[in-house]
């Protein structure tokens, strides 16, 4: 077992709104770890001094948040699997050897979340995904895993979505198209993977896009519904869920990799959203 002067961290800027080192606080309450989780802001640009002080100083391990996700990825001496299909790391990992391990675990935050906490299915079923950016890009590996009947990717700009999938064709085939083109088209799991709920907005979705007993996710939360799941909602989806069980997820794969004990992430869950909804 490491010993109590285990030093932990997030790096990000902004990071005053971090809850990583209270998720990971009550982890180490919950699991009888000794830990120490601090938060620190980082520019891009000294993030390779900062994280190199970090472990000269003893800490064991780092959780990056964005915009240093793709710093991290250089900065890591070797990368997991996950983490090079993802091209980021969000999870950084002193080895006994002195060798720094990058991973990236939001991916299997989300689909944890999507089939354990959740108890959604997401094999045999027709999955959506909307949005080809880097948060997509993270749990595309996992979500094939699970081996769904259909995978499409829905974005605006549809070349950067044929981009993504082929990165990804040898772990089952991924389809692409614009938003313009997911009309007469139903599916059992739409996933929200683009920004979009941060600013209020909606991608342009059908009405008649959710079979029956669909679910949706969307990666963002919040204190109330975003609005991709108030429309969700709306339009009959049996199950809506936003990200803070993903949040919790990545927290609990990280806190595994860093402590090899894995947490029950229910109850976090559960404190979190109390806190959001006063």
């Amino acid at each position: 077992m490491a010993d109590k002067s285990d030093q932990y961290a997030v790096f990000g800027n902004p990071i005053a709104h971090s809850k990583s080192p209270q998720i990971h606080q009550w982890f180490a309450r919950q699991t009888r770890q000794s830990i120490t989780y601090t938060r620190q802001r980082v520019e891009e640009g000294q993030f390779e001094s900062a994280a190199a002080r970090f472990f000269c100083d003893g800490g064991r391990g780092l959780n990056i948040t964005a915009p240093l996700k793709l710093n991290a990825f250089t900065y890591a001496d070797r990368v997991t699997e996950r983490a090079e299909r993802a091209g980021a790391v969000n999870t950084l990992a002193l080895q006994d050897d002195g060798s720094v391990l990058g991973d990236n675990t939001d991916g299997v935050g989300m689909v944890t979340d999507i089939t354990a906490n959740l108890g959604w299915d997401v094999s045999a079923k027709r999955v959506l995904i909307l949005g080809a950016g880097g948060a997509v890009r993270g749990v595309l590996q996992p979500v094939l895993e699970q081996g769904p009947e259909q995978l499409l990717i829905a974005n605006r700009t549809v070349a950067k979505a044929l981009q993504l999938s082929r990165s990804f064709r040898d772990l089952g085939r991924v389809q692409v198209c614009g938003f313009e083109d997911l009309a007469d088209r139903q599916f059992d799991l739409v996933i929200n993977g683009t920004a979009a709920s941060l600013a209020g907005d909606l991608p342009p979705l059908p009405d008649d896009l959710l079979a029956a007993d669909a679910h949706c996710y969307d990666m963002m939360y919040g204190a109330a519904p975003t609005v991709f799941l108030r429309w969700a909602r709306a339009r009959g989806a049996v199950g809506i869920a936003d990200g803070l069980g993903m949040l919790v997820g990545q927290a609990a794969e990280s806190f595994y990799l860093w402590r090899g004990v894995r947490p029950d992430t229910a109850p976090v869950i559960q404190l979190l959203r109390q806190e959001l909804t006063g």
